[in-house]
């Protein structure tokens, strides 16, 4: 079973998501501040990260930062915090958390959460490359080129471009998007999905003649050539 590494000062809070997700079969090691738990995650193999933001000594944008840059976008990583307006939760996301959970939560969520994080991963070991047109996503080596030129994309811009990667030639809802990418069902009331969508087209197609990502209006998104 999965090894989770769960990062919580608060006891209580730390002692109730690891008594329950230990009643389902995971491991869980728990730290209970940023530092420590950053020294666990950079020397210790595991398979998710729970991450509540305000910690002691290094706080979880910082810790979720430095884990990006150490070791890559491979370990699922889901913040947990009080803080839940829309800036502190795109702030999570481009540290490069995979999901974010607001403060107070049923377990039952939080399983979901883990669990369906857990699923993509497994998805993604399983395929060892993408491609479409010139552009090519390298699963194993997370990296992304095209025409040849690499292209380096932040944790949510790789996984949204996966995402398309894996349904080229469909119309994807922004709903879809946000299910598939963020696995998140809170209402935003913002448009996260197209900002995001834009950060990818600047990043594929500012350099090149074809456009791939088009916008279906009323509907969503598709991955097709021109």
């Amino acid at each position: 079973m999965a090894t989770i590494l769960l990062v919580e000062d608060e006891v209580n809070v730390s002692s109730f998501i690891k008594k329950g997700l230990e009643e389902e079969n995971y491991t869980v090691e728990a730290a209970y501040d940023g530092a420590t738990g950053l020294n666990l995650a950079l020397n210790k193999e595991f398979n998710l990260i729970i991450l509540d933001i305000i910690l002691p000594n290094l706080n979880g944008i910082e810790v979720c930062t430095i884990i990006r840059d150490k070791i890559g976008f491979n370990i699922p990583i889901i913040m947990l915090t009080a803080l839940g307006s829309t800036d502190e939760i795109v702030k999570g996301l481009e540290a490069g958390a995979d999901d974010y959970l607001i403060k107070p939560f049923h377990f039952k969520e939080l399983l979901a959460r883990v669990n369906a994080n857990l699923r993509r991963q497994l998805i993604s070991d399983d395929v060892k490359s993408l491609k479409f047109s010139d552009v090519i996503m390298d699963i194993e080596s997370k990296t992304v080129t095209r025409a040849g030129k690499e292209i380096n994309l932040t944790s949510k811009e790789y996984r949204l471009l996966y995402y398309f990667l894996m349904n080229p030639k469909k119309v994807l809802s922004r709903y879809d998007i946000l299910d598939n990418v963020w696995d998140i069902n809170f209402d935003m009331g913002t448009n996260l999905v197209d900002v995001y969508v834009n950060y990818l087209r600047n990043k594929i197609e500012k350099d090149f003649p074809t456009k791939l990502i088009h916008t279906v209006i009323g509907m969503g998104y598709i991955l097709k050539e021109e």
